[in-house]
This record gives structure tokens, sequence and C-alpha cells, in this order.
């Protein structure tokens, strides 16, 4: 695949015509990282984007015990294209998990193309925004949802038989009741002789029965346990989802009040400056 090719991949640049597309990709530097050996590291300045050419990247938050992986990033794939829209430090590292080539496009480059070709600044602007939209609707979209009431409105007849038989079987009522049953049984074919005991000593009917009802009993509950597993599973991608939406939801409050912060500190230097302005003035 060409250059050309690597960068219409990227949805940021999807939208670009040809000129466009061959203009950004003479833009692109080549870069060599061998085994081992970081791309970035979390907290540097976003100053370019990376598409892998050739090899493997990991894409890791946090170091030590803490390190986790985000994600194992392979060839024509790429990363760290926010970067040239805010320039924000690195949220996580860029680790090549073997020896690598890969192309850069400089924030710097990105910007003076954007200068000169205001029509691919408002393709991009539509791009992100489509990206926005997207995330948005992710966001509002209620992802809590009662796992176990749907599974069992898709149960069967015979899968709710199942599921009542196992509640039944493992239940103190069940216990007295086969209990109950069978001393009756067995007093019965005791005390009593034939033709009245129709299952003497050593209870051969009796043991024929048990035998039958734990063979038809074990593979209706283990029918049932499965049914458990795939409700729990279920239950597991729901707390996943709820999580992954309340981490981008915290992270969102936390960018906010980043920005409310940054500007009060605008609007109080601002202030000061005027205030200081005003004093000299007055002296003056």
């Amino acid at each position: 695949m060409d250059r050309i090719e690597l960068v219409k991949a990227i949805p940021l640049f999807e939208s670009l015509g040809d000129d466009d597309l061959h203009t950004l990709a003479g833009k692109l530097r080549e870069v060599r990282v061998e085994t081992g050996h970081s791309v970035f590291a979390q907290g540097d300045e976003g100053d370019a984007m990376y598409v892998i050419e050739d090899g493997a990247v990991d894409i890791v938050a946090g170091s030590g015990k803490q390190k986790v992986v985000l994600a194992s990033l392979f060839k024509q794939q790429y990363f760290g294209e926010l970067s040239l829209l805010d320039g924000a430090p690195r949220s996580a590292s860029a680790v090549a998990s073997r020896a690598t080539q890969l192309l850069a496009l400089e924030r710097d480059d990105f910007v003076e193309f954007i200068k000169k070709r205001p029509d691919a600044a408002l393709a991009i602007m539509h791009e992100v925004g489509e990206r926005m939209r997207a995330t948005n609707e992710l966001m509002t979209r209620t992802v809590t949802r009662n796992v176990l009431e749907e599974e069992d409105q898709k149960l069967t007849f015979g899968e709710r038989i199942a599921d009542a038989v196992a509640v039944f079987g493992g239940s103190w009522p069940f216990i007295f009741m086969f209990g109950g049953f069978m001393a009756v049984w067995m007093l019965w074919n005791s005390l009593f002789h034939a033709p009245i005991a129709f299952d003497p000593l050593p209870f051969m009917f009796l043991n024929l029965f048990l035998s039958t009802l734990a063979a038809l009993q074990a593979p209706i509950i283990m029918m049932s346990q499965n049914r458990q597993s795939t409700k729990d599973k279920a239950l597991a991608v729901n707390d996943f989802q709820v999580n992954l939406k309340n981490e981008v939801s915290i992270d969102k409050v936390l960018r906010g009040q980043g920005e409310v912060l940054q500007r009060l500190a605008a609007i109080e230097q601002r202030l000061a400056t005027s205030r200081n302005v005003g004093l000299e003035a007055a002296k003056s």
C-alpha cells in the first residue's frame, strides 16, 4: 500500500480529495523504532501522528505494576491523530513491540497544510463533527438494562420447566417431601408382608426409582446451570459497557473542569493586568 492509500485509510482524512491526499502524503517523514523503544511517552507534547508502515506498536498506560496495554496496533494502522488538532500532551505511551517503520505527520506541517487549503479544513471539520455526533449519541444512549429480564423473555417452555425443576430440586421443601416419601416407602415395605409389601428389602424398586430420578434430574439441572452461565456473561458485558460509559463521562467532566479553570485563570490575569494599568495611570 502506497503512502496516499495509508493517509486515505485514516478516518480524519478519508473525505479529502486526491490532490490534498497527495500533498499530505508528501509531508510524511520516515521514523524507525527498534523493539522495546518508545515512539513517545505519556505526557509528552502531542506534536505528530503516526502511521505504521511495517511492524507493531503497543499503546500503554501507566508504568510498573500499573502498566496496562490499551491496544496493539499493526501494519496500516495509525495512532496519535488527535494531537494534530489540539497538540495536547499524550494520554498514553506508544512502545514498539518489534522493529517498526513509521510514517509521521508533524503538527506544524498539518497546520500549514490547513492554512493553505481551507476547503480541506472544512472537510476535516466535517469528519470531526461526524465523529463527535457519534460519540454524543453513544454517551446519551442508556446502556444500563435489566439483562436478567431480557434473558427470561427469551426462555422456551422447556427451559422454564428446567429452571423450575432446578429451583425446586435445590430447596428444603423438596428435601423434606422426598425424605418423607422415602421413609413411608421403607416403613410400609418393612412392616408389612406380601402381597401388601410391594418392594421388600433390599428395596430394589426404590433403588431403580432413585437412579432413574437422578439420571433425569442431573441433565435438567445442568441445562439450568448452563443458562445461568449465559446470564452471568451477559451481566459482565453490561457491567463493562456501564463502566466504559462512566469512565468516558468522568473524563469528559474533568476535561470540561480543566477548561473552565483555564478560562477563569485567563480572566483573573486580564483583570489583574487591567488593575495594574489603572493604578499606573492613576499614579501618572
